[in-house]
């Protein structure tokens, strides 16, 4: 019997939008996420450096160097000096006193913590195109800008979270001063210090350049 000769099967073109779809949601995970790692790699970095020029915990709580200071400007004197000195430790004290103020308010910590997520994956990290989309509504850099201006003047202004962060940075900075005003710096080693850019805010003297492109590009 004589084979029956077949012709080769045509496979047509199919557009797949899924495809198109993860394509888009992909590119825009390629630019967000260097830029919130590179962001978030530089802060840990700074911490653990600010953390590692820190003094001794027993010199901040001499006994044996507390002294009534003989006058207002002796004390602003120590304060200047011993600000110097243990300024990781003042602003670790700084810092554990705002942790305690906000986690003995979660109604203050959860407002605080949903506000700054909304400036940093609405905003700072996200890529202006494509536009933001909410609730089907198309959201232009301007709009967006606005909202989350307006949103933070309300949770700052119109809620308890302005009231807990002044509170709680009024009693760390009164803690703060108390002590170096009482704190005699005379047998502090105040030559060798750490420059005034170091420290837990130095990265935001510096920012990386991805941060700084994600930012820049809004402008």
């Amino acid at each position: 019997m004589a084979a029956t000769a077949q012709s080769p099967a045509v496979l047509l073109p199919v557009s797949n939008p899924q495809t198109i779809t993860t394509t888009t949601t992909d590119t825009q995970q390629t630019i967000t996420t260097p830029a919130l790692r590179s962001f978030i790699n530089r802060m840990s970095d700074t911490i653990q450096s600010g953390l590692s020029n820190r003094r001794p915990w027993s010199e901040l709580i001499d006994r044996s160097a507390f002294s009534k200071p003989e006058s207002i400007s002796d004390a602003t004197l120590r304060i200047r000096k011993n600000y110097t000195y243990f300024r990781t430790n003042y602003l670790s004290l700084l810092a554990l006193v705002l942790a305690f103020s906000l986690i003995t308010n979660p109604f203050s910590l959860f407002l605080l913590t949903a506000l700054l997520a909304g400036w940093l994956f609405l905003y700072l990290f996200r890529p202006s195109d494509p536009p933001l989309v909410l609730f089907g509504r198309q959201f232009s850099e301007r709009e967006t800008l606005g909202g989350l201006i307006v949103s933070t003047a309300v949770v700052i202004f119109l809620t308890s979270v302005g009231s807990v962060l002044v509170s709680a940075l009024m009693i760390g900075v009164g803690i703060v001063c108390t002590h170096a005003a009482f704190r005699a710096p005379e047998d502090l080693f105040l030559d060798d210090q750490e420059s005034p850019a170091t420290g837990f805010l130095s990265f935001l003297a510096a920012p990386n350049a991805a941060t700084g492109a994600a930012v820049g590009a809004r402008v």
